[in-house]
């Protein structure tokens, strides 16, 4: 029996996806294990299936097949109907980004990528600055023509990829709601806790394997599928491959012990994600998470809300004493939340404490639209950031690789990428209250170590819908309220300027 126009258009994107598991592997295997003089070839690597990729999306084939689909919709399940409409989307995107364009993007972020590691380790931006160039005048081309065929601002065009629909007024909105109460609120906060007794610091050194046997037993607690899943180190925490082979990095201090356990609950937010998508749509865009907005909110849910409290550290505190042979007064749970939620005018954002956190966005998000449209040259970055810093958050980097070299998504050309952070934590701060209201037992939930609940109202509110739904409509639907900063606002304040 022949295959229907829209069961055709499912192998080819499922074909699609084979290539973009392939690359996202390559890239986890570029930060944790390749030899940095490999950078070229995995360039080729990359550029080779990206192209073959882009080649499929902007087939006549597919573009029949979307039109015959669409003329029998009628027969079709919703949840296809939504997939046909995700199908549409990324060829419209694929079409308005020529082949070649392509093919150069992935070569040269593949050399800025190891060229931005160079200079970081170095403190160096000039290093880095002519590969930022190339890629920056490549975007430019992309955000013109994808702008121009979708009708979109070239900014958003570029944002769309990574959060679909999510536009810049209504970031600005949130911005702007974030901007008038953060400055007053983190004066307030750091008074607040000017007047508690003194925290008991953590001292000693805790060796990374003892760490990572500690991140991996809380990884387990939470039902990360090691069978399907890996626990690596990089420069720079992230998670990678796909629903099915997840690949989660993080860094491990030696003299920070919570600091890498916080980045791998952060990055097991995200895989959770992938994991409670919907298997029988693995392979298809409708199958996918809902943007990174959406996968920000769930690894910030994970690490901020949920395990940055006290309920979780009392869960902790006799893995962390089994686990360190440790004990005392900073051990305790009291001491431990203090550590966990003190708030600073720090430099590095994947350091930084929740209630600063925002301001490291909106500076890149300025940042990022001013050097898209040429009003800020890249060899001006540096002091950009650095004069931009000390007037929003009141402290100057003393160098690059605690500057504008600390974070990497500009070197792999991820422009639009860094709103999804701060709206994710909005998102967060959204779910969490609905989360509270449907569970009003979680906090003893968390404090027993089950964590199952929680990902089981998580599964049916946000993951199992994948991108079937709007990020607005979803949030709509979990919740029973537009987006807006007044949920984070309200949960910051209440756990921040408590009595």
């Amino acid at each position: 029996m022949a295959l229907t126009p829209y069961q055709q258009l499912e192998q080819e994107f499922r074909r699609l996806h084979a290539f973009r598991s392939a690359a996202s592997v390559l890239r986890w295997d570029s930060a944790v294990m390749m030899p940095r003089g490999s950078s070229d070839l995995r360039g080729e690597q990359l550029a080779a299936l990206e192209t073959e990729g882009h080649a499929l999306l902007v087939s006549p084939r597919v573009s029949r097949l979307l039109e015959r689909a669409d003329a029998n919709a009628q027969i079709l399940e919703d949840w296809q109907v939504a997939n046909l409409r995700e199908m549409r989307r990324e060829r419209d995107h694929s079409i308005a980004t020529p082949r070649s364009l392509i093919s150069r993007l992935a070569k040269a972020t593949s050399r800025a990528e190891m060229k931005w590691l160079e200079a970081k380790q170095k403190s160096d931006f000039s290093i880095f600055a002519p590969h930022l160039e190339e890629v920056v005048n490549l975007l430019r081309d992309k955000a013109a023509l994808v702008g121009k065929a979708l009708n979109l601002d070239p900014y958003d065009a570029l944002a769309d990829e990574f959060s679909p629909g999510l536009r810049s007024e209504q970031i600005d909105a949130i911005f702007t709601a974030l901007g008038r109460r953060l400055p007053g609120l983190i004066h307030e906060v750091i008074d607040h806790q000017a007047k508690r007794q003194p925290t008991h610091e953590i001292t000693g050194r805790f060796a990374a394997s003892k760490q990572r046997a500690l991140a991996t037993e809380v990884m387990k607690a939470m039902g990360f599928p090691f069978d399907r899943g890996r626990l690596d180190e990089s420069e720079h925490p992230f998670t990678g491959g796909v629903p099915g082979d997840i690949r989660i990095t993080t860094r491990f201090n030696p003299a920070e012990p919570l600091t890498g356990l916080m980045g791998v609950l952060h990055e097991t937010g995200h895989a959770m994600y992938d994991v409670g998508l919907p298997e029988a749509w693995r392979g298809l865009p409708v199958g996918r998470d809902r943007g990174m907005a959406m996968q920000e909110s769930q690894s910030l849910l994970l690490e901020m809300l949920i395990c940055r409290n006290r309920p979780f550290l009392h869960y902790l505190k006799p893995l962390l004493e089994k686990s360190f042979g440790v004990s005392g007064p900073e051990w305790e749970v009291e001491n431990l939340y203090r550590l966990l939620t003190r708030v600073r005018r720090s430099l590095i954002r994947v350091d930084a404490d929740e209630v600063t956190y925002p301001v490291h966005i909106l500076l890149r998000y300025e940042l990022e639209i001013e050097i898209l449209k040429g009003e800020l040259k890249v060899k001006d970055v540096p002091e950009a950031w650095n004069s931009r810093m000390e007037d929003r958050l009141g402290v100057r980097p003393s160098s690059d690789a605690e500057g504008c070299l600390q974070d990497v998504h500009w070197a792999v050309g991820s422009f639009g990428y860094f709103p999804s952070y701060a709206i994710g934590a909005v998102i967060a701060g959204q779910l969490y209250e609905s989360l509270r209201a449907a569970r009003p037992d979680l906090d003893e939930e968390i404090a027993a170590g089950q964590f199952s609940g929680m990902f089981e109202w998580l599964r049916q509110n946000v993951h199992s819908l994948a991108a079937s739904q709007s990020m607005p409509e979803l949030i709509q639907q979990a919740t029973d309220k537009s987006l807006s900063a007044a949920a984070w606002v309200r949960y910051v304040e209440g756990k921040y300027l408590e009595e």
